[in-house]
């Protein structure tokens, strides 16, 4: 099972490890494309500060995360597990998990970022801010960047198992599943069920959409469970307690699975 994970705005501070090693990160084929954003992510913000805050969307308020962009190469890198955080992350937990849960997430888990393209929760990266929605004066837009990059990796790393997709659109669009690996490939929706005035309302969420999913993924890397196609994980999060709905769709397309909640937490 490959889990595919949008990244978080929000991030640990780098802390005072190793600096990075773009070498010694997972996906190996992505190295040059990697290092043709870091070049010119660091050297925009190690220039004209105001350009790179309008390039990267920073606000005033933001205004310290071009200073951080321009000493990536020498700040220290922490496992990316520990480097995103905020809704998804914070109910995933990777942390607390245990020994053998751990394994799994190394294995399962690849989180997509406009400046790596993608990385495991291993991979030791620094703080950063750099979302795939930037669109940087001399590679153009970061979408655009990455999708010839992930393309030639990404079938690989999913192997012959399920593809668990839980990115947001913009991330979604730098890589979509084709072919045998779209046909294994399934999205996951939350839906709020209320009922009101004896009517059933349904709903879908956004905070509580990222927590939901932090949550599913967590049950099934400690659970241990194994799906190896959409149809066997809707079955496993059935196990799992989860309100289920999802119907086959033709043949080499991906499935839409939603997850129905009665409570949002």
């Amino acid at each position: 099972m490959l889990v595919l994970l949008p990244p978080s705005e929000g991030k640990a501070s780098s802390g005072r490890g190793a600096p990075l090693n773009l070498e010694s990160l997972s996906l190996p084929g992505l190295t040059a494309a990697r290092e043709a954003v870091l070049g010119e992510l660091v050297e925009l913000c190690a220039g004209d500060e105001e350009k790179a805050r309008e390039v990267l969307g920073l606000s005033e308020g933001l205004r310290g995360e071009a200073a951080k962009n321009a000493g990536l190469r020498s700040a220290g890198a922490r496992p990316a597990g520990e480097i995103y955080t905020g809704v998804l992350y914070d109910a995933l937990d990777v942390a607390s998990l245990d020994p053998a849960a751990k394994r799994r997430a190394a294995r399962s888990l690849l989180v997509f970022s406009g400046l790596w393209g993608a990385v495991r929760v291993t991979d030791r990266i620094p703080s950063y801010r750099c979302s795939m929605g930037v669109r940087l004066p001399g590679l153009g837009a970061l979408g655009a960047h990455w999708r010839a990059p992930l393309a030639s990796v990404l079938p690989e790393a999913a192997g012959g198992g399920l593809v668990l997709d839980l990115r947001s659109s913009a991330y979604a669009a730098a890589w979509k599943p084709k072919g045998a690996v779209a046909g294994r490939t399934a999205t996951v929706r939350v839906l709020h069920s209320r009922i009101v005035d004896g009517v059933e309302k349904r709903s879908v969420v956004s905070h509580f959409n990222k927590a939901t999913k932090g949550r599913i993924v967590r049950a099934l890397l400690t659970a241990g469970a194994a799906p190896r196609n959409p149809a066997q994980l809707v079955e496993a999060l059935r196990d799992l307690g989860h309100v289920v709905e999802a119907e086959a769709p033709a043949s080499g397309r991906p499935w839409s699975l939603d997850v129905v909640v009665t409570e949002i937490h």
